[in-house]
């Protein structure tokens, strides 16, 4: 998220990985797959990666929705068990005619059947960040940081969402690299993408997406699109967003630069969007999204989600709530007149073939130097027994924290060790193998690596970069 709600929790720096983008499968829909472009009234099919798109059963599906997290980040509440604003505000997201919101906190001990019922209901969909402020990946100090007490979490929050089949994605982390000093955090945002991949197939869940919001920090954001998607399978991201303010009107597609990173991405091998956009600077008529939904950018992109739905005091809402009340800004009508007159069809120009990136060599800006290539951390301990048992109830919003909760990785994974061996199509228990997965991401040889990150931590919003 942006800047004006900026608490001083700089240990909570969003942070996690990416994950294995091998072909997913959907488990079957109640319902037949309806256009993924608008919203429908009734239930929905489930969401599935096809070379470098997301497909909703045969239809190509791009993402066409805003950021919500009514409060901001100083509140720290979870929208999605809040029934009452939940549904007062659907009725905003229909007029939008969005089929996604981003929600960047959720209380895994919390019941959400209603809200997501009710979205689902409306034809939207959930992109989910797993973390909170209390647990989360320290950019300062991230190997402490990566600890079975994180990992229950995040896991337990995958548990409280896989059964929906609205469940778009998870974010595994939310613009934990900032700039060059931060990038040797990168291979335990990586691992915990990993870590939360070989969950999901373990614990017999759909194959749900699971990848990165990244910042967009000129001199590292292709390296670190490189990094999520190179190394072996279980490594490799499902997908890769970053947020994005550089189109501030008056713009074009070349005066803002996403020619160019249209061009720069052109062979990226998995899906590729903005997890945010919406510069605030100049007057905001949303001309952007004609062509992020254009013939230019849907061959390389897969749409994007605006920041932010309420106004919080930072000038990026498009409507203001007060009580049970919603009124509209203007950039609310600019927002939904653009995605009615621009609505993508077909395929799109996707690539349903491609190949894994390189990993970014080691360079001023890439200073990425605990781990190299394809090394990652190995999954804690502590937290193995959850591939197998399950992670049990999570902590919620009040929970005492992880950051320092010791029990951290202290070896080297081998490439491919984090492999899935036991998926299943249905949402249910873990089948009787899923025991060998756990076991198979700490085979291997294992070497012991320095898990020292000198980064200084910069006093960040929970959610966001700097403000513009």
């Amino acid at each position: 998220m942006k800047g004006a709600i900026a608490v001083a929790v700089a240990t909570a720096a969003l942070a996690s990985g990416a994950a294995t983008p091998a072909k997913l499968v959907a488990r079957a829909s109640s319902s037949a797959a309806s256009s993924a472009t608008g919203t429908s009234s009734g239930s929905v099919p489930t969401v599935t990666v096809k070379g470098n798109a997301f497909f909703a059963g045969e239809d190509r599906f791009y993402i066409r929705g805003v950021d919500y997290q009514p409060g901001g980040s100083s509140g720290a509440s979870d929208p999605i068990s809040n029934v009452a604003g939940c549904t007062r505000d659907i009725v905003e997201f229909k007029k939008l005619g969005i089929n996604t919101v981003r929600v960047y906190t959720v209380d895994n001990t919390a019941n959400h059947d209603e809200c997501m019922s009710a979205l689902a209901a409306a034809g939207i969909y959930l992109a989910l960040d797993v973390n909170t402020p209390k647990y989360s990946i320290n950019r300062g100090d991230p190997g402490p940081s990566y600890n079975a007490d994180y990992l229950q979490s995040i896991f337990a929050t995958i548990d409280a969402f896989a059964h929906y089949d609205n469940t778009l994605l998870f974010f595994s982390g939310n613009e934990v690299i900032n700039d060059d000093n931060t990038t040797n955090c990168a291979p335990y945002v990586k691992a915990v993408g990993r870590d939360m991949k070989q969950y999901i197939g373990s614990r017999g869940y759909r194959s749900i997406p699971v990848g990165y919001s990244a910042a967009d920090v000129e001199s590292n954001r292709f390296d670190m699109a490189q990094y999520m998607n190179c190394g072996t399978d279980d490594q490799r991201s499902d997908f890769f967003a970053f947020n994005d303010y550089s189109w501030c009107n008056p713009s074009s597609y070349t005066q803002s630069g996403w020619d160019t990173k249209v061009a720069m991405y052109g062979n990226y091998s998995i899906p590729l969007f903005l997890s945010e956009y919406g510069c605030i600077k100049g007057q905001r008529t949303f001309d952007e999204v004609a062509a992020l939904y254009g013939t230019d950018m849907t061959p390389v992109y897969s749409g994007g989600l605006v920041y932010e739905y309420s106004e919080e005091g930072n000038d990026y809402g498009i409507v203001k709530i007060s009580g049970t009340t919603v009124s509209e800004e203007a950039a609310f009508t600019a927002l939904a007149q653009q995605l009615s007159k621009n609505v993508p069809s077909g395929d799109g120009g996707y690539k349903s073939t491609g190949t894994p990136s390189t990993c970014p060599a080691q360079s001023d800006t890439w200073e990425v130097t605990a781990f190299t290539g394809e090394e990652l951390p190995a999954i804690p301990s502590g937290a193995v027994s959850f591939m197998k048992d399950g992670a049990g109830t999570g902590p919620g919003l009040a929970g005492s924290g992880s950051q320092n909760a010791g029990g951290a990785s202290t070896s080297t994974a081998t490439p491919g060790s984090g492999s899935v061996t036991a998926v299943a199509s249905g949402g249910a228990a873990a089948s009787a193998s899923a025991s060998g997965a756990a076991q198979a991401l700490i085979a291997g040889e294992m070497g012991v690596a320095p898990f020292v990150c000198g980064a200084v931590v910069l006093i960040s919003t929970l959610f966001g970069a700097s403000l513009l």
